[in-house]
């Protein structure tokens, strides 16, 4: 496995954007120890709120799980900017949080949230297996269907 998770990335032919800045009083990520907390990420594209709106109203669950993966590649690009770009440091996913926007008919949370754990295991194999939690909720930030948070472990520097 290539030591550049922008490459591995790109392997399956994907593109890691700039980190994003955070949008309020807060840093997008922490490293306590060995485990690196990162804050929310929404769904972006090319630097823009992506797939707008709430699952079992305006979004499908096809584009959810879309915009589930987009979330999931805001995380990876906060794990390359505190690892340095290394993916040799992330020793495993330890636990994914998915919030999905949706009505409160919607019970579907789990199968889009499967688009952020399946882009974990597609870049870290077995270390990309995961706890998580997907959960509805009433809105998200920049009125974004789907928002990922994430706890990884990383290997000694």
């Amino acid at each position: 496995m290539s030591l550049s998770l922008t490459a591995r990335v790109a392997e399956l032919g994907l593109t890691l954007e700039s980190a994003a800045a955070p949008a309020a009083n807060y840093v997008p990520f922490v490293q306590d120890g060995q485990l690196l907390f990162i804050s929310g990420q929404i769904s972006r594209k090319n630097g823009q709120a992506a797939y707008l709106g709430r699952l079992g109203d305006n979004v499908t669950d096809e584009d959810g799980i879309a915009a589930a993966r987009l979330a999931a590649l805001g995380i990876l690009s906060q794990i390359a900017a505190a690892t340095g770009d290394r993916i040799d440091r992330v020793a495993r996913i330890v636990r994914l949080g998915v919030f999905v926007a949706s009505t409160p008919e919607f019970n579907r949370q789990s199968a889009i949230g499967n688009g952020a754990s399946d882009l974990m295991v597609q870049v870290f194999g077995d270390a990309g297996r995961h706890a998580r939690s997907a959960v509805g909720v009433a809105s998200l930030p920049s009125g974004v269907a789907v928002e990922v948070e994430a706890i990884v472990s990383l290997t000694q520097s």
